[in-house]
């Protein structure tokens, strides 16, 4: 069975048949927004260096074993509500498990890197796609870095968003508040960080990993989007992610406003692309041409056409962004690939690849280079 962002996907039939259904997809989703929520915009929120201190009253409710790792539910004081992060550390090679252990108690001492991991828009509620689809665990396990995984909150770009979103459970978005300013100082004082950070993601979460790179500068050294579209105040891609949010029941308009809003323009990594300087880059996107994960004659059309057009587009965006870079002297890594659709098979080969790269780029000690991906 095949996965697209966390749905099964079977693939690809001739790029001829792949407009009608795709347009047929977008005409679709762009009608069925929720209702834009009543009420004025709230003041501008600060970000960056001069953003002050997070709320006092965001704290870790409860620390849980979970397959290997942390489960962190903390009360984020910004959305009102606790949500879930996944947090893996190193263990301990010395100490051996104690009945009775605390969660995280085997951990390595010392502070370490992090990596922040944020998943494409299909996001589970029961983890994150990074493991179930890829070799995080594996990865994380031969590295000297702590692996940070939001849970849940599918369609929300991991954005703050201007207005409750009535369509998604009336909730409060406030994922860029949360992932720098609430979570970095509770990593810190307990888990072991040492406040040098990364953050890297897939479609969704690859716009997001770039977004908050570039509009929190001081916070991250290394950024890595696969399979995003970047330049997300075009037109093109506004009409995109307002497809991409009516899907999970949402409309575009209470998270950044109207498309005319200068919101739009402000979370655009490509228009703001200079803030990347001095960052480890990894942006890589597949063609959107069939490859070596997809079976052409089982494949059904429908999630075929999609994810083969979501692809082709994310290869427009990232060759768009990648010469952005490039114009603006700003070295990094990675590619278009001849083939590929846009389905975790993919992503999880683009882990593996730029894995070494970020961590390079934080400073994280690979234990076992040689095994990576063994």
């Amino acid at each position: 069975m095949r996965r697209v962002e966390g749905r099964p996907e079977l693939l690809v039939h001739p790029f001829a048949r792949y407009s009608v259904a795709v347009a047929t997809t977008l005409t679709v989703g762009l009608s069925f927004g929720s209702a834009v929520a009543d009420g004025a915009p709230p003041p501008p929120r600060p970000h960056g260096p001069n953003a002050g201190p997070p709320p006092p009253a965001s704290r870790v409710v409860s620390v849980t074993p979970f397959q290997g790792r942390e489960r962190l539910r903390v009360f984020s004081a910004a959305m009102g509500r606790e949500v879930v992060v996944d947090l893996q550390r190193p263990q301990d090679p010395v100490r051996p498990a104690k009945p009775g252990d605390r969660p995280g108690s085997k951990a390595r001492p010392g502070k370490r890197p992090t990596i922040y991991l944020l998943d494409g828009a299909e996001a589970h509620d029961e983890q994150s796609g990074w493991y179930t689809e890829t070799q995080l665990a594996d990865l994380a396990s031969k590295t000297d870095v702590n692996v940070v995984t939001p849970v849940g909150d599918p369609h929300s770009y991991y954005t703050d968003w201007r207005n409750r979103e009535p369509g998604m459970g009336n909730k409060k978005f406030m994922w860029e508040t949360f992932l720098t300013r609430e979570l970095p100082p509770i990593l810190s004082r307990r888990f072991g960080s040492n406040n040098v950070a990364g953050v890297a993601g897939a479609s969704m979460g690859g716009l997001a990993a770039l977004m908050l790179a570039t509009r929190n500068p001081q916070l991250y050294r290394a950024v890595g989007g696969y399979s995003d579209c970047a330049n997300v105040s075009s037109p093109e891609n506004q009409f995109l992610t307002q497809w991409d949010i009516s899907r999970g029941g949402g409309n575009s308009t209470n998270m950044w406003g109207k498309f005319t809003d200068p919101e739009w323009q402000a979370h655009d990594p490509f228009l703001n692309a200079a803030k990347l300087a001095g960052k480890t880059v990894y942006l890589s996107a597949g063609s959107g041409m069939p490859g070596r994960y997809n079976q052409v004659a089982a494949d059904p059309l429908d999630t075929t056409a999609k994810g083969a057009f979501l692809e082709f587009g994310s290869a427009v965006c990232t060759g768009r962004m990648t010469a952005q870079l490039r114009k603006l002297g700003i070295p990094f890594s990675g590619a278009v690939q001849a083939s590929g659709t846009h389905r975790w098979e993919y992503w999880r080969d683009e882990l593996l690849k730029s894995w070494p790269i970020l961590m390079k780029g934080i400073g994280a000690r690979i234990e076992s280079p040689t095994s990576l991906g063994s």
